[in-house]
């Protein structure tokens, strides 16, 4: 993963798992990607649904990350962009265990090797944020994505803190009111479903 460029993240819970059985195992995942992740990526997009997630970030500039891994650097730890990787891996094993010591299970809970694809263009970035967030209404979960809960797409709207790049994401669509027309109409291409995605979620 390069300094200053956008991803797509996603993965699923291992076999016919969930990752979420609670409400605080939601906000708690949330937690932990402040903890881990947002030191070196800004968030512009995500979406949690029982099985898997998604996450539309940009790694933060160079400068910043070294700072961030100054003393990893020092000693001679592995490059740069294998950090990056690293503090992803840091993010979900956190999370695995709680989640398993607070339901009593073992092992690893999400598919091995998280998925991190790169999006290369503001077409490709509007499209990828869309899908994640009309993703609750593929899987069956509400017929209104604006109420789920578990989803940038009302923060963005709302004038709360947040840690997502709020005023980046509206202007990625020109403004709010387009920002919400678009999703309303759910206008992803239905050509780049299969480039943007390419993991069973079922």
């Amino acid at each position: 993963m390069l300094a200053e460029n956008f991803y797509h993240i996603y993965n699923r819970a291992n076999g016919k798992e969930k990752l979420f059985l609670t409400k605080d195992n939601y906000y708690y995942f949330l937690q932990q990607f402040k903890k881990y992740v947002a030191p070196i990526a800004e968030v512009y997009a995500y979406c949690l649904i029982p099985n898997h997630f998604h996450f539309v970030v940009r790694i933060k500039p160079e400068e910043e990350l070294k700072i961030f891994f100054k003393e990893k650097l020092s000693k001679g730890f592995k490059p740069l962009e294998s950090l990056i990787t690293l503090q992803f891996s840091h993010f979900f094993n956190s999370y695995t265990q709680a989640f398993n010591k607070m339901h009593k299970r073992k092992g690893s809970l999400f598919a091995p090797n998280f998925k991190k694809k790169i999006i290369t263009d503001k077409i490709y970035l509007q499209q990828v944020i869309l899908y994640v967030h009309l993703n609750p209404v593929k899987h069956g979960l509400t017929k209104n994505f604006a109420a789920y809960l578990y989803s940038s797409y009302a923060s963005i709207l709302s004038t709360k803190p947040t840690l997502i790049k709020r005023e980046e994401v509206i202007f990625l669509f020109d403004d709010e009111d387009n920002f919400i027309f678009v999703h309303e109409e759910q206008k992803v291409k239905t050509e780049l479903i299969n480039e943007i995605i390419d993991i069973d979620e079922d």
